[in-house]
């Protein structure tokens, strides 16, 4: 155990083998040559440099690990394939005046990188239309119907965002009826791009640029400043100033952040850069949403990017208006601003309710058929009516819950069509397994991430896509459950659990994929003045065998074995989880939410 309050050094975890959630926990491992050269050369704690080592950060990367710079970290945007070109193709629109509109995807990724061009074209003295499909009515990216209404509308040069690297067949109809297109994407892509005038994309086949981690968002601001070169190069800056991109980082943080990307390298330096930036509050958007969220303008963390801005923006995505999110984040006005931000927050409290409905059918239906409890690799669940909208943070839910890929599917009673969307587990591709079923002829459509994708089922289909996605993706689940474990960085008493320790570790932040938050253990705690909250989750206080505590809560549990086992009351306990800072009525203390529950009566 630790001493004196202090960290405990590295350890095998209380030979953990199996948690209340079927997990094994264990220490995250770390170099110790690397641990010492960080505690010894930059001046670091030992905690801290152990949890730099855990992540992958040496001595030399530390300083751009801990302090991210543009000059440092910022790619040459010609290394991007087709990034020159597409930086021609729109510099010579904008000289000649020729009708530009932006195509966007309808969630935060889309409507940051939609907000990042119509904030540049504004400077430039032009306003940039922009079109957004309707998810239920259009389905995911463009259409040739989309290319049709375009064309109608006077454009003659179409920018498609986070959308478009798998369009070959709208892209291709697109050019046949005279439109320019340049598309701007990060999602993964066949063998053959779309036929266009560029495609810009990090994971496209054959681009070098390694910069695959970016969030559509952060392609677009890799864009910006190829612009800026190219009218610079033009002298297009003698009677005007020059766009400063550093005051839209705000939106390519959240791109990031909200799309869960990496955070490493130039992304990480975009995320925690715009975080800084989006403490201002100067978007009117944004701070209009964090208004209607009930929250004061202060400094930008990751959670306010993640669960307070991002559900509402992409709420008119799910069940509302496509547009809202891309209005929202280009508008100056803010009494329009004001007026959106309103729309979002009623929109996003309607997508909870129907979130909660789906999610209860999805689980119940799941249980009936013992899919998550069986040998499958991958489950997937259908119901008829299940909202599009909200079936992506379903099947999250559900992947949380059960630790394994999850496809939701809800299938329209009318045409019989079933459009779904899954998530996937680290070390399991799902974008790719899905890409091969569309390739197969099994889905309508089909694309996506490693770890997310969205999908389109002809009626009748859902059993044989569920049979295909399991033989797909069956070795790569077997190798990630035997892999699927709960890292902890360190072994910890309650009463070391202070601020302090919480301030030194929020240097590592922002947390995400490739660098992931700080989980600590604390060992042989009982649970005590359990409450049962609203929505399922559990309050309590975690007290050490020295009666020292912590509050305590942990999320959606109470129907669950951790969830009861707090309600019990239960001693003995070995708890994991994350430190929150806790300001409530100005304490500025800290509390721990839970993770995961080890009872050493039930190994």
């Amino acid at each position: 155990m630790a001493d004196g309050g202090a960290l405990a050094g590295p350890v095998a975890f209380l030979g953990v083998e199996r948690s209340l959630t079927d997990r094994v926990w264990r220490q995250r491992a770390a170099d110790p040559a690397v641990v010492r050269a960080l505690s010894q050369g930059q001046g670091l704690s030992e905690p801290l440099a152990r949890a730099l080592a855990a992540r992958g950060v040496d001595a030399d990367g530390a300083e751009n690990f801990l302090r991210p710079t543009l000059r440092a970290l910022f790619p040459d945007p010609s290394i991007f394939t087709d990034m020159d070109t597409a930086a021609e193709a729109i510099v010579d629109a904008v000289q000649a005046g020729r009708r530009v509109h932006v195509f966007a995807d309808y969630d935060v990724d889309g409507a940051s990188s939609a907000a990042l061009l119509i904030r540049w074209f504004r400077a430039m003295g032009a306003e940039l239309p922009f079109y957004v499909p309707d998810r239920l009515t259009e389905g995911y990216g463009p259409s040739p119907r989309a290319f049709e209404t375009l064309k109608g509308q006077g454009a003659e040069l179409v920018i498609t965002v986070d959308c478009g690297a798998a369009a070959v067949e709208a892209v291709a109809h697109a050019c046949s009826i005279g439109l320019e297109v340049v598309v701007i994407d990060h999602h993964l892509m066949r063998d053959r791009p779309p036929a266009c005038r560029a495609v810009v994309n990090p994971n496209r086949p054959g681009d070098t640029s390694g910069q695959g981690d970016l969030a559509a968002a952060g392609v677009v601001f890799v864009l910006l400043a190829a612009l800026n070169r190219e009218a610079r190069r033009r002298g297009m800056f003698a009677d005007r100033p020059e766009p400063d991109l550093r005051a839209w980082l705000d939106l390519a943080a959240l791109g990031a952040i909200c799309d869960v990307t990496r955070l490493t390298g130039f992304n990480r330096a975009l995320a925690k850069l715009g975080l800084q930036a989006m403490s201002s509050w100067s978007n009117p958007g944004l701070r209009a949403l964090l208004s209607v969220a009930g929250m004061e303008p202060g400094p930008a963390k990751s959670s306010h990017a993640g669960w307070v801005l991002g559900p509402r923006i992409n709420a008119g995505g799910r069940i509302g208006r496509a547009d809202l999110g891309a209005r929202l984040l280009s508008t100056d006005d803010p009494a329009e601003a004001h007026d959106l931000a309103e729309e979002l927050d009623a929109l996003n409290t309607a997508r909870r309710e129907v979130e909660r409905e789906v999610t209860e059918a999805a689980v119940r239906r799941v249980e009936a058929a013992g899919a998550h409890a069986d040998d499958s690799a991958v489950i997937v669940v259908e119901g008829e009516d299940w909202h599009p909208g909200v079936v992506g943070i379903v099947a999250g839910r559900l992947r949380e819950r059960w630790r394994k890929p999850v496809v939701v599917i809800g299938v329209d009673p009318a045409t019989g069509v079933g459009k779904g969307s899954g998530r996937s587990q680290p070390g399991v591709n799902l974008g790719r397994a899905v890409q091969g079923a569309f390739d197969e002829g099994l889905l309508l459509s089909g694309g996506g991430h490693a770890m997310a994708a969205g999908l389109a089922v002809a009626p009748g289909g859902v059993a044989a896509v569920r049979e295909r996605l399991n033989a797909l993706l069956a070795g790569e689940c077997a190798n990630a459950a035997a892999l699927d474990a709960l890292e902890i960085d360190a072994l910890i008493e309650p009463r070391a659990a202070t601020r302090d320790l919480f301030d030194q570790f929020e240097q590592l932040t922002p947390f995400g994929p490739g660098n992931p938050e700080p989980v600590f253990a604390l060992s042989g705690v009982q649970a005590r003045e359990p409450v049962a909250m609203n929505g399922g989750h559990v309050r309590c206080r975690l007290v050490g065998p020295d009666g020292a505590s912590i509050r305590a809560i942990a999320w959606r549990v109470a129907e669950l074995p951790g969830g009861r086992t707090l309600l019990n009351g239960q001693g003995g306990l070995d708890v994991a989880g994350r430190l929150k800072a806790d300001d409530w009525n100005g304490r500025r203390g800290v509390q721990f939410e839970i993770d995961d529950i080890h009872d050493p009566r039930r190994s």
